[in-house]
């Protein structure tokens, strides 16, 4: 059972006459069960009263005089009271300092009780702001997005008076909410008197300043600043936890770790995460040796290292002992055995749910870390849009200094939030210039798909449409469809006329102006139908499986991938050249056609194309496997639409 500290939120009038006068008109029996429902909760989050205060409470329900019950409950819960608010009967609020030391644990959480002095019988929530939390992150923005809408959002008190400058991220310290779940109602009763939860997480240890506001509605402030409050924590120090993370062979690695406590809450927590953790992850990646902090207590670790890997999980308490996790890996799967490297040619490090503050989205070590911890071979990272003259520093025109082989990093470009991404959003992998000639930021690029692709083909890049389904979608899930979509998204808009040119390749040849179609990130149907009609019209464009991490898919990179056979030893280049040979099948991890082969012709193989002079019988194979799961993955099947759970 992991140990908390109680502390309550208490509202208390000042004034000793009026309070005694409230006391007066609060019925007893409401007051009592109110009571015991707090208790009730703190118990079910770990966190109960003291002894002394629950035999208290107990104590009062056999007594029948009003006031004595009242004064009982009170000083059975007055000592946890970390804040008193006061509500007057025009419903304005005010706020003060309760009874209890505020103290928090780094990394953890400690529950406080709220008293409530309500006067005017308000019956709405009771909403506790700061700015040093509560930092909201919200993904899942279009590309053509603003920059500003791609940034975190702060709640903040909008009806102050003199605005207060906003915090920066490493000022948004503490993570708070009011818990108003079972067996306690999410707003008020309108009693004269009541008590409330709010749960209080540090991110930090050392001492650390907080204002913390309290409302009722819009307009429920009191003028003067009065009801919010300046609070001092002591922090203490949470105990680093070591991680030993063994592969399958039983060599050192990362892993992905996802750690609750008892009440189902993430460690560390999200909202006041910095790189190389994500906010937007309920999970970790730590590689052997590495740690985590966490306040004692007991937790249960969920841990695995992408789809090739099975799932498993660990119970872990940590205690005044060394805590670790000790962790070996079980694989379902290796493909690269077979000489099949996995790869996600669209993932990025700024944008859509990645933080700009305090730096322009993350760097080029947490991408390889998080392509590390799920066994993700080549990341290709794609700056685009937002922060993309910040992120231009991390392009080399080469794998980034970041990579340990086998797992190869690489920045390279999407247009997208720039240039020609109105005509439909472009990848461009293996670049030798990240920049058209001309300018050197995002803001001059050609207006033209076809233009960029010839840009890009001149330099031997490979290259082909972002998230191809978005805007083709057909009306009916059907393949083969002859009715046409729009052609009004952000994926293969230009893609129908680009894909019928030659453009000029790096030694002076014709080439084709597009190398693949994306998939695995929007609907196969769209995605399939306008391929399956491309090549019975005789063009040769492959599929590349993407993610494009973190915005239409940011749970974790390489949800889409390529797996691409090469004979010797993986290298960026040759990965690409297997990609635009066609040399690939895509997956999500979870099913595998490996080593496809129709009568003596691999896939990828001149052409792919295999000529017969008349009909005959011919021998398909393939190394077959998958792993579906006894208890059907719903939540998958209805996000991810390549999700093997379809197949059930």
């Amino acid at each position: 059972m992991m140990h908390f500290t109680i502390s309550t939120l208490l509202l208390l009038a000042t004034n000793p006459a009026v309070h005694h006068r409230h006391q007066n008109q609060v019925e007893a029996q409401p007051l009592l069960a109110q009571a015991r429902r707090i208790s009730e909760a703190l118990d079910y989050l770990g966190d109960p009263l003291p002894p002394a205060s629950k035999k208290q409470i107990e104590l009062a329900a056999t007594i029948s005089a009003n006031q004595t019950v009242t004064r009982l409950v009170e000083s059975a819960l007055d000592k946890q009271v970390l804040f008193e608010v006061d509500i007057n009967p025009e419903s304005r609020v005010k706020v003060r300092l309760g009874a209890a030391k505020p103290i928090l644990n780094e990394g953890g959480w400690r529950q406080y009780l709220v008293k409530v002095k309500n006067e005017a019988g308000v019956t709405a929530e009771l909403a506790a702001i700061s700015p040093n939390a509560q930092t909201v992150y919200e993904a899942g923005y279009p590309k053509t997005a603003s920059d500003d809408a791609l940034r975190p959002k702060i709640r903040i008190n909008i009806n102050d008076r003199n605005p207060r400058p906003k915090p920066s991220v490493r000022d948004r310290w503490l993570d708070m909410m009011m818990f108003n779940k079972q067996p306690l109602s999410q707003k008020l009763s309108g009693l004269g008197i009541e008590y409330r939860i709010i749960q209080l997480y540090s991110r930090d240890a050392g001492t650390r300043e907080a204002r913390i506001s309290f409302n009722v509605g819009q307009g429920t402030q009191d003028l003067g600043f009065r009801n919010d409050c300046d609070v001092l924590f002591r922090c203490s120090p949470a105990r680093s936890v070591k991680f030993g993370v063994m592969d399958e062979n039983g060599k050192p690695t990362t892993a992905m770790f996802t750690i609750r406590d008892a009440q189902g809450r993430v460690y560390p927590s999200q909202a006041k995460r910095l790189a190389p953790d994500f906010p937007f992850h309920p999970q970790i990646y730590r590689a052997n040796g590495e740690t985590v902090k966490l306040p004692d207590g007991r937790y249960h670790v969920d841990y695995t290292r992408g789809p090739e890997y099975l799932p498993k999980s660990l119970e872990l308490a940590v205690t005044n002992a060394s805590p670790k996790i000790t962790v070996k890996l079980e694989r379902w799967i290796d493909p690269s055995i077979y000489g099949w490297w996995s790869g996600d040619h669209h993932i990025h490090a700024a944008g859509c749910a990645h933080y700009d503050n305090p730096t322009e989205g993350v760097h080029a070590p947490d991408m390889a870390r998080h392509c590390r911890g799920e066994d993700l071979k080549v990341g290709c990272n794609l700056t685009w849009g937002p922060c993309f003259d910040y992120q231009k520093q991390f392009f080399t025109g080469a794998i980034s200094p970041e990579s340990r082989y086998p797992y190869l990093l690489r920045y390279d470009v999407e247009v997208s939030g720039f240039g020609s991404h109105q005509s439909g959003h472009l990848c461009l992998l293996r670049l030798k210039n990240q920049i058209p000639p001309g300018g050197d930021s995002w803001k001059h690029w050609p207006t033209l798909g076809l233009n960029t692709l010839k840009w890009a083909k001149k330099q031997g890049a490979v290259c082909g449409p972002a998230h191809s389904g978005n805007g083709i979608m057909p009306p009916e899930e059907a393949i083969p469809t002859y009715t046409l979509p729009p052609y009004n998204g952000i994926g293969a808009n230009e893609y129908i006329v680009d894909v019928t040119h030659l453009v000029e390749g790096p030694d002076g040849k014709m080439v084709p102006a597009v190398d693949f179609i994306s998939t695995e990130d929007t609907h196969p149907v769209a995605e399939l139908n306008m391929w399956y009609h491309t090549l019975n019209c005789g063009y040769r464009t492959r599929a590349s499986g993407e993610t494009d991490f973190p915005c239409i898919f940011g749970e974790r990179v390489g949800i889409g991938r390529s797996y691409v056979k090469l004979d010797g030893k993986l290298d960026f280049d040759t990965w690409c050249e297997g990609i635009r040979n066609g040399r690939s099948y895509v997956s999500d991890g979870m099913s595998h056609l490996i080593d496809f082969k129709v009568g003596d012709r691999n896939v990828g193989e001149q052409g792919s194309e295999l000529k017969l002079a008349s009909a005959t019988s011919l021998k398909v194979s393939a190394k077959v496997s998958a792993r579906l799961p006894q208890i059907p993955d719903m939540e998958s099947r209805n996000r991810f639409p390549w999700n093997l759970e379809h197949a059930r």
